[in-house]
Protein backbone atom coordinates (compact mmCIF):
# COMPACT_ATOMS: atom_id res chain seq x y z
CA UNK A 1 0.00 0.00 0.00
CA UNK A 2 3.19 2.35 1.15
CA UNK A 3 4.43 2.03 -2.34
CA UNK A 4 1.10 2.90 -4.41
CA UNK A 5 0.52 6.00 -2.05
CA UNK A 6 4.61 6.87 -2.57
CA UNK A 7 4.00 6.57 -6.56
CA UNK A 8 0.84 8.44 -6.23
CA UNK A 9 2.60 11.31 -3.74
CA UNK A 10 5.63 11.36 -6.54
CA UNK A 11 3.69 11.61 -9.94
CA UNK A 12 1.13 14.31 -8.15
CA UNK A 13 4.63 16.47 -7.81
CA UNK A 14 5.68 15.78 -11.41
CA UNK A 15 2.04 16.78 -12.69
CA UNK A 16 0.92 18.81 -10.28
CA UNK A 17 -2.70 17.49 -11.29
CA UNK A 18 -4.59 17.72 -7.50
CA UNK A 19 -7.72 16.11 -9.37
CA UNK A 20 -5.90 12.68 -10.56
CA UNK A 21 -3.99 12.42 -7.34
CA UNK A 22 -7.23 12.88 -5.77
CA UNK A 23 -8.85 10.08 -8.31
CA UNK A 24 -6.00 7.97 -7.69
CA UNK A 25 -6.39 8.24 -4.01
CA UNK A 26 -10.15 7.21 -4.03
CA UNK A 27 -9.10 4.25 -6.17
CA UNK A 28 -7.16 2.78 -3.95
CA UNK A 29 -10.02 2.34 -2.04
CA UNK A 30 -8.76 2.01 1.74
CA UNK A 31 -9.80 5.04 3.14
CA UNK A 32 -9.00 3.85 7.30
CA UNK A 33 -5.24 4.18 5.30
CA UNK A 34 -5.37 7.59 4.39
CA UNK A 35 -3.60 8.64 7.47
CA UNK A 36 -0.47 6.88 5.83
CA UNK A 37 -0.79 9.13 2.76
CA UNK A 38 -0.52 12.47 5.39
CA UNK A 39 2.70 10.81 7.15
CA UNK A 40 4.05 9.79 3.40
CA UNK A 41 3.40 13.35 2.22
CA UNK A 42 5.11 15.52 4.93
CA UNK A 43 7.93 12.61 4.71
CA UNK A 44 8.39 13.44 1.12
CA UNK A 45 8.15 17.26 1.66
CA UNK A 46 10.67 16.62 4.48
CA UNK A 47 12.77 14.78 2.32
CA UNK A 48 12.55 16.93 -0.95
CA UNK A 49 14.29 19.95 -1.61
CA UNK A 50 13.22 23.42 -2.31
CA UNK A 51 9.84 25.37 -1.81
CA UNK A 52 7.46 23.89 -4.53
CA UNK A 53 7.08 20.17 -3.01
CA UNK A 54 5.96 22.37 0.06
CA UNK A 55 3.31 24.30 -1.57
CA UNK A 56 2.08 21.27 -3.21
CA UNK A 57 1.65 19.15 -0.80
CA UNK A 58 -0.37 21.79 1.50
CA UNK A 59 -2.50 22.29 -2.03
CA UNK A 60 -2.81 18.68 -2.01
CA UNK A 61 -3.75 18.44 1.61
CA UNK A 62 -6.00 21.14 1.80
CA UNK A 63 -8.17 19.52 -1.29
CA UNK A 64 -8.05 16.21 0.40
CA UNK A 65 -9.66 17.99 3.08
CA UNK A 66 -12.20 19.77 2.01
CA UNK A 67 -13.18 16.72 -0.11
CA UNK A 68 -13.28 14.57 3.33
CA UNK A 69 -10.97 11.91 1.72
CA UNK A 70 -8.70 12.87 4.46
CA UNK A 71 -10.37 13.55 8.20
CA UNK A 72 -9.05 15.20 10.78
CA UNK A 73 -8.25 12.11 13.05
CA UNK A 74 -6.03 11.00 9.85
CA UNK A 75 -4.82 14.17 9.44
CA UNK A 76 -4.10 14.15 13.12
CA UNK A 77 -2.60 10.45 13.25
CA UNK A 78 -0.28 11.14 10.07
CA UNK A 79 1.55 14.69 11.42
CA UNK A 80 1.95 13.06 14.56
CA UNK A 81 3.83 9.67 13.10
CA UNK A 82 6.01 12.65 11.37
CA UNK A 83 6.44 14.32 14.65
CA UNK A 84 7.61 10.73 16.50
CA UNK A 85 9.83 10.15 14.03
CA UNK A 86 11.53 13.46 13.52
CA UNK A 87 14.65 12.39 15.26
CA UNK A 88 15.43 9.46 13.48
CA UNK A 89 14.34 12.20 9.81
CA UNK A 90 16.42 14.62 11.26
CA UNK A 91 19.66 11.97 10.65
CA UNK A 92 19.26 11.96 6.98
CA UNK A 93 18.12 15.43 6.80
CA UNK A 94 19.74 18.18 9.04
CA UNK A 95 16.88 20.72 7.69
CA UNK A 96 13.91 18.64 8.66
CA UNK A 97 12.97 20.85 11.60
CA UNK A 98 12.57 23.89 9.43
CA UNK A 99 10.97 22.43 6.79
CA UNK A 100 8.45 20.64 9.44
CA UNK A 101 8.09 23.91 11.01
CA UNK A 102 7.31 25.60 7.94
CA UNK A 103 5.17 22.71 6.45
CA UNK A 104 3.13 23.05 9.94
CA UNK A 105 2.67 26.71 9.79
CA UNK A 106 1.32 26.69 6.11
CA UNK A 107 -1.28 24.29 6.93
CA UNK A 108 -2.28 25.95 9.96
CA UNK A 109 -2.70 28.73 7.98
CA UNK A 110 -4.92 27.50 5.18
CA UNK A 111 -7.32 25.80 8.22
CA UNK A 112 -5.82 21.90 7.00
CA UNK A 113 -4.60 20.96 10.61
CA UNK A 114 -5.78 22.11 14.27
CA UNK A 115 -4.18 24.56 16.66
CA UNK A 116 -3.72 21.86 18.79
CA UNK A 117 -1.87 20.07 16.37
CA UNK A 118 0.33 22.92 15.25
CA UNK A 119 1.58 23.49 18.68
CA UNK A 120 2.44 19.70 19.11
CA UNK A 121 4.76 20.52 16.42
CA UNK A 122 8.39 20.04 18.17
CA UNK A 123 10.71 22.23 18.71
CA UNK A 124 14.46 22.43 17.57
Amino acid sequence: LCPQMNLLLREYLLSGEVSEAEHCLRELEVPHFHHELVYEAVVMVLEGSGEGPVAMMVTLLKVLWETGLVTLDQMNRGFQRVYEELGDISLDVPLAHSLLERLVELCFDRGIITKALRDACPAR
